[in-house]
């Protein structure tokens, strides 16, 4: 640690020349390394501070001057912005230099994380660029930067991706934990001690949640907490040698975390709260996995999606795999105590339509299929340490201020849903699964303008009386209450999806279209863009992961209609996340099955028949003998597409005879013994 802060020392000492050197290039790229070079001794400024010491506004305006340059107003000039920077700094140049800094940004989290480490390597790799445009008698090539780059993620992959593996598992860094424990919850300055950009979402919901009943937040807190260990009963699954559990939230919500912390902790297991990564090595398109505040620009976050593609190669990845690897290796016994993920989604977030920018960084076709090939190996490797069937998960969502007006009136009516009666819905949902388990497949049709035609397989029950296609979901590791699923057979599962507005992976999707053959995309399409190979790239690029085709892994019938009369009421069913609103219709789940690598366990719906239809024609590849058979097994992704209730025409069990047995049609639940469900449209 010595040799960091003494490298630390000169580091700084540079970075306060860089601004006071004269050099006769372009006048943007002085401006470039000025700006940059100054950002950067902010951060550091700002990590010497005794922050403690600042008032609430003097901590919002140390927030703000971290994040202005690429807030939406700000955007339009900042180097941040692949376009600006192009501009300025010539096609040569503007992506790379933009590139660099973006990764830059991230010393704003190894500074309030103490990484110092993180932040003097990547300090290291600036000035090392810096020099190549100020000591030398040409321009560099741009292949030299790039080079630079690449060499920096692979040499310090031992450090950025050891790094984030091991948090993923282990209990040691309490940054996050010791905020929201040793925080007076009251003072609203504990949220700037993330470094995270700070919202007014953030302040409200924290102020909201300070101005309820310590009752009502603890109620929250136990359906959250008691469905994580629902989630290891309904699948059979031994709690006890568990010993961590991954929380996820959004700053704002402490005061709900710290009780979940206790009552977790109460059941043996400590807390692993990690920040979502911030440096591209880490990243998955503009996806952000762990404790997360507002993003301060979701088309910046959008922007550098695919940044990665300066430097993913197969030297690359497999660098990577083997990283992870030794680290699962060198902590295989922390990772097995790992009991899974329980998440604290939020919504209401005004839908975000994308920019498509010609500047942008892209994975080429050749990359695209490396990252399939490394999501797969990766996968395998988690799993070999974090056995799928030996962990579970939960997740629950609560709306953020920006949903509106009535946001703390939407908040009470959350609550409500989450805490719906499981018994009525079991029993509801039980009449559904018996007639369902009678048919050969079901015919699901939209009506007025959406197109929806698909006919879905089911598998061939051999003993009706013990087996189920079915599983009748209920509040555990679902929250809230309200569907019954399977895995179709893809073989004759054909049709059409249509779905006027979506909502996926925090991108809005308009008219989106997807054609099936044998249960695989065959074709797909939307209305997000004028030019049709937009459309084209924005679904290959975020809703498929890059895959030239996805299986269907699920189909549902949500039964949840009292959320989704809420969703009415207040108009915010196009804000709703896709854990309540795949309980609000028929869905479709394009990817792996529900049972992805835990298909060996069996499982029993209430009524004591076991779930049987766990598999599919992709997911059986996994036992075959061929390697590259078996690497075609799973995906990896697994996204929910809802129909709403009034897109839906029929949803019909069609037995081996022709007979169709209507469950739903024109949005209404029909079949004997469902018509609870219809109260909610009544009232």
């Amino acid at each position: 640690m010595e040799d960091i802060w003494e490298r630390l020392e000169l580091i700084v000492e540079r970075l306060g020349e860089i601004s006071n050197e004269k050099w006769n290039e372009s006048a943007a790229l002085k401006e470039y390394f000025d700006f940059v070079s100054e950002f950067i001794l902010y951060i550091y400024d700002v990590y010497e501070i005794d922050r403690s010491l600042l008032d609430e506004e003097g901590l919002r305006e140390i927030n703000h001057k971290l994040y202005q340059d690429i807030l939406p107003e700000n955007y339009e000039k900042s180097f941040g912005n692949p376009d600006y920077a192009v501009k300025r700094l010539g096609k040569a140049y503007g992506n790379l230099l933009c590139f660099l800094y973006s990764e830059i940004r991230g010393c704003i989290a190894y500074c309030y994380e103490n990484k110092m480490k993180e932040f003097v390597s990547l300090c290291e790799l600036f000035i090392e660029i810096y020099c190549m445009f100020s000591e030398n008698d040409r321009l560099p090539e741009p292949k030299e930067i790039k080079n630079a780059i690449y060499y920096y993620m692979y040499d310090y992959a031992d450090v950025l991706v050891e790094g984030r593996t091991i948090e993923g598992i282990d209990c040691s860094n309490t940054f996050a934990v010791d905020i929201i424990m040793d925080s007076d919850l009251n003072d609203l300055r504990y949220l700037y001690n993330y470094g995270e950009y700070i919202s007014e979402n953030e302040i409200k919901t924290a102020k909201f949640l300070n101005s309820l009943s310590e009752d009502k937040v603890r109620a929250m807190a136990e359906t959250y907490v008691n469905g994580f260990i629902k989630g290891f009963e309904t699948m059979r699954i031994d709690l006890s040698p568990k010993k961590s559990v991954n929380i996820r939230y959004t700053i704002g919500q402490e005061r709900m975390v710290k009780y979940a912390i206790e009552m977790f902790r109460e059941n043996g297991l400590s807390p692993i709260i990690f920040r979502y990564a911030v440096s591209r090595i880490n990243r998955k398109l503009n996806l952000r996995t762990g404790f997360v505040g507002s993003p301060a620009n979701k088309q910046y976050d959008y922007d550098h999606r695919m940044d990665e593609a300066l430097f993913y190669d197969k030297a690359f990845i497999n660098r990577k795999l083997e990283v992870i690897e030794e680290t699962y290796e060198k902590n295989k016994e922390t990772a097995y105590v790992y009991a899974g993920p329980a998440v604290i989604e939020t919504f209401g977030e005004a839908p975000f339509k994308p920019e498509n920018k010609e500047t942008v960084i892209k994975l080429d076709e050749k990359q695209q299929k490396l990252s399939v090939e490394y999501s797969s190996k990766a996968a395998e490797i988690t799993n070999k340490y974090i056995p799928r069937d030996k962990y579970s998960f939960t997740i629950i969502a609560y709306p953020i201020p920006e949903i509106g007006d009535n946001f703390e009136e939407i908040f009470d009516e959350i609550v409500k849903v989450n805490t719906l009666d499981n018994d009525l819905y079991r029993s509801i949902q039980q009449c559904i699964i018996d007639e369902l388990d009678k048919a050969e497949y079901v015919h699901v049709v939209g009506r007025g303008s959406n197109k929806t035609d698909m006919r879905v397989m089911l598998h061939k029950l051999n003993e009706p009386s013990r087996e189920t296609n079915f599983e009748n979901c209920l509040a555990d590791v679902n929250i809230p209450v309200g569907e019954v699923f399977t895995s179709p057979v893809l073989t004759g599962t054909d049709g059409i999806l249509n779905v006027s507005e979506v909502y996926l992976n925090e991108l809005k999707y308009t008219n989106l279209t997807i054609e099936f053959k044998d249960g695989k995309i065959s074709s797909y399409t939307c209305d997000n863009f004028s030019d049709e190979q937009e459309n084209k790239s924005l679904i290959k690029e975020n809703l498929m992961f890059n895959h030239d085709t996805l299986p269907i892994g699920e189909f549902a019938i949500g039964t949840n209609t009292t959320a989704y009369v809420m969703a009415h009421k207040y108009d915010i069913i196009y804000k709703l996340p896709i854990l309540i609103a795949e309980k609000m219709g028929p869905h479709f789940a394009v990817g792996d099955t529900c049972y992805s690598y835990s298909e060996e366990n069996r499982l029993y719906n209430p009524d004591g028949k076991e779930i049987i239809a766990k598999d599919n024609e992709c997911s059986l590849l996994r036992t075959s003998g061929d390697a590259e058979e078996r690497a075609k097994a799973y995906f990896n992704c697994h996204t929910d597409i809802t129909i709403p209730y009034e897109e839906i025409g029929g949803i019909y069990a069609v037995k081996p005879d022709g007979e169709e047995i209507a469950i739903i049609e024109n949005g209404r639940f029909v079949l004997e013994g469902t018509q609870e469900l219809n109260k909610p449209f009544e009232q």
